[in-house]
């Protein structure tokens, strides 16, 4: 594994062929129109999130989206949740877990998504990727996959690390029409912060863009990022490559330990489906709202627009922050609710 650990901008050294580009652009465009009708219409989901398989390979000690004796949700149910999710008008689904690499259905699921017209992204640990799956994975129709590497060398924190991994990364590069993110982190039980660093230049090398989530303590409560850690961020922060997602001003508020003032609008543009079909707020506040998927309508998506959530200013949910983020300017929120907070809320999702 060869990763480049010099400092400034890290550089692309991966050459597009002609025939990558132009979906990359038929993409892109997609993904234009349909923000132009995020901010037409309050009307539909802009993202769902949605798990297939709450089986994972790996058992990371932050995490609590996981176990080792669910088995997968039949095929047809997942079809029949992903028809619903297309009637709703939904934008985004993307399927995370769990490990969904471990259903044995999973192409079909993600055929369905671009069926009804959505995006289609996937969250993965990358374990089994090898040249064929990612070749399956293209022809499936997948959109965007994202990977989240904690460490260069496997610790008893994660096991999710670069060198475990860059063999897949290095695939995925060779292979993959889809875009891909790489997620590392900075932040409680990581113990060497500037793995960021190295993780996020060896992703942008092989022409993938590069994120960076911030984990918290035990108790999922704001807590400011330590000098070693803010020096990372900083340096993230600094490349300015087009091909680098930076930070929201909501991130920014985090990193120094503040809560954020915004609209949460969770249960409304934003849903997360379990694996028993329910939608929740997200998924650290499972069993809010808690309505069977099925059953789920507009009057719902109305509903929860308005609805302020108290977890919301300590919420470090990326992917929440930033679809909600579509909608500050707009409505707002008349009624309140107050989540049961979730025990080791330490997790974070682009």
């Amino acid at each position: 594994m060869a990763v480049n650990q010099t400092s400034g901008a890290p550089q692309s050294q991966v050459k597009q062929t002609p025939a990558r580009r132009l979906k990359a652009a038929a993409r892109k465009a997609r993904e234009l129109s349909l923000v132009g009708r995020a901010l037409a219409s309050t009307a539909h989901p802009v993202m769902a999130q949605i798990v297939p398989m709450r089986f994972c390979n790996l058992s990371c000690a932050y995490c609590n989206e996981y176990d080792k004796v669910s088995e997968p949700v039949p095929v047809d149910e997942m079809l029949r949740r992903i028809d619903h999710l297309g009637r709703l008008g939904t934008s985004i689904i993307t399927i995370s877990g769990g490990e969904p690499l471990t259903h044995p259905d999973l192409d079909q699921v993600i055929a369905r998504i671009r069926k009804v017209g959505a995006l289609a992204g996937m969250i993965t640990n990358g374990y089994f990727l090898v040249p064929d799956r990612i070749k399956r994975l293209n022809k499936a129709g997948l959109d965007h996959l994202q990977i989240s590497i904690d460490n260069i060398e496997p610790d008893d924190v994660s096991k999710k690390s670069l060198k475990v991994l860059d063999k897949k990364l290095q695939w995925l590069s060779e292979h993959a029409d889809f875009h891909v993110n790489i997620n590392s982190v900075v932040g409680g039980g990581i113990k060497n912060p500037q793995d960021a660093l190295v993780i996020g230049r060896r992703a942008i090398e092989l022409g993938f863009t590069s994120t960076i989530g911030i984990i918290h303590d035990g108790d999922g409560q704001l807590k400011p990022l330590g000098d070693a850690e803010r020096a990372v961020w900083e340096e993230m922060r600094s490349w300015k490559k087009k091909n680098y997602s930076r930070f929201n001003q909501f991130q920014e508020a985090i990193a120094n330990g503040q809560p954020n003032d915004w609209r949460c609008r969770a249960g409304s543009r934003y849903l997360y489906i379990c694996e028993d079909g329910l939608v929740h707020y997200c998924s650290q506040q499972r069993g809010f709202p808690g309505v069977p998927l099925s059953d789920y309508t507009a009057a719902d998506l109305k509903r929860e627009f308005l609805t302020e959530k108290t977890c919301a200013p300590n919420c470090t949910i990326s992917c929440v922050h930033q679809v909600s983020h579509i909608d500050h300017w707009r409505a707002p929120q008349t009624t309140r609710v107050s989540p049961g907070a979730v025990e080791d809320l330490v997790n974070i999702q682009i």
